[in-house]
């Protein structure tokens, strides 16, 4: 674990810029997109221009190598102003980063400096109707036939689907394996027999596509599978999703302050009994638990996107699960709370925190149901014990116990 966390200046800069366009081009109109369920163009234009979308590409590949606490800086101010487009940015990071962390030399040359001047969008391809939470048990599956792949299946709830262009596609290259079975692939948009079949009507991050991808024998040059060799497809998820799970709790850390800011201003403009709601202790004591555990949260998140940063991703699987876990937790109560605060216009369409509710939902449950984190986490704990073992004198085995009476029964 680091012991500091350290904000560059390149880091604050790009926060700061992140949360100018937030308050220009995303702020506005979350609600216009989120009830069109249309992607907010305008603010993406407003990212690229800014260069948030080189945040988190290295600098020999056209970004600005800032890291993933900028990234999640830049992800927390953006969401702040509308979960939706928080996730909506953040996923071109989780796209790229098989590219970035499995990818040969000339792949990366050719995609990411794509990515980081915003002339292409990503998406990342893993789940399927019956194989999320088990990323092992794929179905999507590509053939080899001499130059290239023939990807055959269909992907469920692609993030950016229609709008990105590149999308690392996980899949079944050597069904016979049990450790190098996955692979995986890009596919880029207009590749023939690739298609977008189903938009889903989400209950919340509605301005972000969520779509089926389908794949009708689309033929993929073997130059597009990532990494020199077949078969690392699922030890590159794994490690994607291990970088990636800060960017997941820094949405969360701004949908949750988001919510809360609107909740501290409506409290304090909202009366009953003569005075504002925020007078009466109820409402501060539950202003007070939002407040603690946001910035709780937030300093978790940090805590481990600075240590990825310093150290790489080397053991950080039980803390990134713990980040995304607590972090998305803590946005669903304070969503849930603020709700509350703002009592019956709380559940109005009309007012804004019907939809950061909405929006919520979502985090604790994509990127890694939080049931699926909390075994990650235990597992993590189950594995340190064999460095506890120190402590063993101190706990006294069954047979050592004495009792010096038996126990009182009350009824």
């Amino acid at each position: 674990m680091p012991t500091d966390i350290r904000f560059s200046e390149k880091a604050l800069e790009l926060q700061a810029k992140a949360r100018e366009i937030a308050d220009k081009y995303v702020r506005p109109n979350a609600q216009k997109y989120d009830k069109a369920q249309e992607y907010n163009f305008e603010a993406a234009r407003a990212v690229a221009e800014a260069g948030l979308f080189r945040t988190f590409i290295p600098e020999e590949y056209g970004g600005h190598g800032a890291g993933v606490l900028a990234l999640a800086l830049v992800t927390e101010e953006l969401a702040k102003a509308d979960s939706g487009f928080g996730v909506a940015f953040a996923v071109n990071a989780l796209g790229s980063f098989p590219i970035l962390l499995g990818g040969t030399e000339a792949q990366k040359k050719k995609w990411l400096p794509q990515v980081a001047s915003g002339d292409k969008l990503v998406a990342f391809c893993l789940s399927e109707k019956y194989a999320g939470s088990d990323a092992s048990g794929l179905s999507v599956h590509a053939r080899d036939e001499g130059d290239h792949y023939v990807i055959t299946g269909e992907k469920k709830w692609t993030t950016n689907g229609g709008v990105a262009d590149i999308y690392s596609v996980f899949c079944v290259t050597d069904p016979t394996s049990k450790s190098r079975r996955i692979s995986a692939i890009v596919v880029e948009k207009g590749m023939e027999g690739f298609t977008i079949a189903k938009t889903e009507d989400k209950m919340g991050i509605r301005c972000v596509p969520v779509v089926e991808t389908h794949f009708d024998n689309v033929r993929v040059p073997k130059s597009n599978l990532i990494g020199e060799k077949p078969g690392m497809g699922f030890k590159h998820a794994m490690m994607t999703l291990d970088m990636a799970r800060p960017g997941v709790a820094a949405q969360a850390i701004g949908a949750a302050q988001g919510a809360l800011d609107l909740a501290n201003v409506y409290s304090n403009r909202r009366k009953q009994f003569g005075v504002p709601i925020s007078n009466h202790q109820m409402v501060q004591q539950m202003m007070a638990n939002m407040q603690m555990k946001t910035e709780a949260a937030r300093w978790l998140v940090y805590s481990v996107a600075g240590q990825i940063d310093q150290v790489g991703t080397a053991g950080i699987t039980p803390r990134a699960a713990a980040a995304k876990c607590f972090a998305t937790d803590v946005a669903m109560e304070v969503a849930t709370d603020a709700v509350q605060i703002f009592g019956g216009y709380g559940f109005m369409e009309d007012y804004p925190i019907a939809k950061c509710f909405r929006d919520a939902k979502i985090l604790q449950i994509y990127e890694g149901t939080n049931q699926i984190q909390r075994m990650v986490i235990a597992r993590g704990l189950i594995r340190d014990s064999a460095n506890l073992s120190h402590l063993e004198e101190y706990i006294p085995t069954e047979t050592q116990k004495t009792y010096s009476e038996e126990p009182a029964i009350t009824g």
